[in-house]
């Protein structure tokens, strides 16, 4: 919802001037101005004393979900890339080995000049 296009609508369809809906709803010319400007943002609170005083209210409603569609070969690539980790997960040793296959590596002191 745009607050500062609805506020404006409302307004326009009352009938009342900028100054008009100020005074109903308890605040300046310039605050309605800057809010249907979008200059700024009025609260929630704001915004429903607003529009009450415009003759409207503030209705939520539940929004339908996007439907997001996924193509063909987008879900074959997926497939492939989960089928390959699977099998790199399966690869991995399940028990950890009580001594290392390779021989520790020595760290000698690093001269320098």
């Amino acid at each position: 919802m745009d607050s500062a296009s609805e506020l404006h609508a409302a307004r326009e369809k009352s009938g009342l001037t900028q100054a008009a809906l100020a005074a109903r709803g308890g605040t300046s010319q310039a605050t309605v101005s800057a809010y249907e400007s979008g200059r700024k943002q009025p609260s929630l609170a704001t915004l429903s004393r607003l529009l009450g005083a415009a003759g409207f209210r503030v209705a939520i409603e539940p929004a339908e979900r996007p439907v997001i569609r996924v193509a063909e070969d987008q879900l074959a690539r997926a497939g492939r890339t989960l089928e390959e980790v699977l099998d790199l997960a399966e690869a991995l040793p399940t028990r950890h080995e009580h001594s290392l296959r390779f021989p520790r590596l020595e760290v000698s002191a690093v001269r320098t000049r």
